[in-house]
């Protein structure tokens, strides 16, 4: 799995209680039309699937589950944050090094210019560690839903 260090919203970050990502990715202002009153309107989500790529990198200890949700925001302080998506949530015994969670890709509605991730967390955990971002692809052996 490629990396890339400007679509990374985590690095191994640690989560010990409910948190959103340490980055944010900036999708850019849009342009406007010679003549048009307003500017572009924007939507990542249709088209070819834009990949997501959520996994624990250090087993989770303390807490009770995990559930990642994908947010979108007009402003960068995220002051009025949208939830675009969310995983399913995770217990903690399969909180687990290699654990990927199931947000595969960007949806439709994805129309702001800033995405970032939040960590739900009940209970509060001891350790525990998440890397995610934007990838070009997937790995064959993950279950993709139908």
């Amino acid at each position: 799995m490629l990396l890339d260090n400007e679509n990374l919203f985590s690095d191994d970050q640690a989560v010990t209680v409910t948190a959103v990502s340490e980055d944010i990715i900036d999708l850019g202002a849009t342009g406007t039309v010679v003549g048009a009153s307003g500017a572009l309107k924007r939507d990542i989500g249709p088209g070819e699937p834009i990949n997501v790529l959520v996994q624990v990198t250090e087993d989770f200890v303390g807490l009770t589950n995990m559930q990642v949700e994908l947010q979108k925001s007009t402003d960068e302080a995220f002051t009025s944050p949208v939830v675009v998506q969310s995983s399913q949530v995770i217990v903690l015994a399969d909180l687990l090094a290699g654990k990927r969670f199931n947000i595969y890709w960007i949806p439709h509605d994805t129309d702001e210019r800033y995405i970032r991730l939040r960590y739900v967390v009940t209970g509060t955990a001891t350790a525990g560690k998440v890397t995610a971002g934007v990838v070009l692809g997937h790995d064959t052996n993950i279950p993709f839903p139908k």
